[in-house]
């Protein structure tokens, strides 16, 4: 019985710990987890936030969260050592009301290591295929976007009231695609989504990283947001998801909408 054991134990080690031709040791290969949190300027948004007028914009206008829906793609991790380029290849819906999807493992494994990590939100061009993704097709009502805005998928769905310039609460729906505009043949499109920069971070065994969202960036820089202006039909309107594109993208992985939170090991 002793002789197994020490004939297992020994099995175990070379398997857990490879070595290249040099005799160099080679990273073991882990999968990696996000988190993905959700803030009004440090202040954390639960559950119980929702439906509640309690946030003010960089414009002075109250509002209220009723929904928060939005897609991430292509988590990367690009080595620092190596220069090599891991591409996860899929997505996460994250419904932060229902709270599905806040905790994500791409589907890959990489070598332990020092990497560049980012993803992309929303669907770029090349992904942002119209009715190839089933789940998609059904999740929050039909995540589609409609054909006379160049089908494809939305990015995010945030929604919920403010009260207006005649202090009326009013519904105002944020919702980010990519920019189509309607009047023309054939539709217009631009794509809108962009790129996250985590920055560096070590990748072991058991890694979780946070992604921080923060609403408020959303309405604030570098456009100042004037929900009495833009607050519904913000899909066909091209402009204001080329500007709304400009304030989620903007200062990422310092003080915008997405930064990095901590990373436990």
């Amino acid at each position: 019985m002793k002789k197994i054991a020490l004939l297992l134990a020994v099995a175990t080690a070379v398997v857990a710990c490879k070595n290249d031709d040099n005799g160099t040791p080679i990273p073991a290969d882990t999968s990696v987890d996000f988190t993905f949190s959700h803030n009004w300027d440090g202040d954390e948004i639960e559950n119980s936030d929702f439906d509640v007028i309690q946030y003010t914009n960089a414009n002075g206008e109250e509002l209220s969260i009723s929904k928060l829906v939005y897609l991430i793609s292509d988590v990367t991790f690009e080595s620092v050592t190596t220069g090599e380029v891991y591409d996860a290849g899929d997505y996460n819906l994250v419904n932060v009301r229902q709270g599905t999807n806040l905790n994500f493992t791409p589907d890959i494994e990489i070598p332990e290591g020092e990497y560049l990590v980012s993803f992309t939100f929303g669907f770029d061009d090349e992904d942002n295929i119209d009715g190839a993704y089933l789940d998609l097709n059904s999740a929050d009502g039909g995540w589609n976007v409609p054909m006379m805005l160049g089908g494809g998928y939305h990015y995010m769905r945030l929604e919920g009231k403010f009260i207006d310039n005649t202090s009326t609460e009013t519904n105002y729906a944020y919702h980010t695609i990519r920019a189509a505009d309607p009047s023309t043949t054939p539709v217009t499109l631009q794509d809108t989504s962009f790129e996250v920069d985590l920055g560096q971070i070590a990748i072991g065994s058991g890694t979780n990283i946070e992604v921080k969202m923060n609403l408020a960036q959303w309405f604030e820089d570098p456009n100042l947001w004037d929900l009495n202006v833009l607050n519904q039909m913000l899909m066909p309107n091209f402009d204001a998801q080329i500007l709304m594109h400009q304030n989620g993208s903007t200062y990422q992985n310092s003080e915008g909408v997405f930064s990095l939170g901590a990373v436990t090991q």
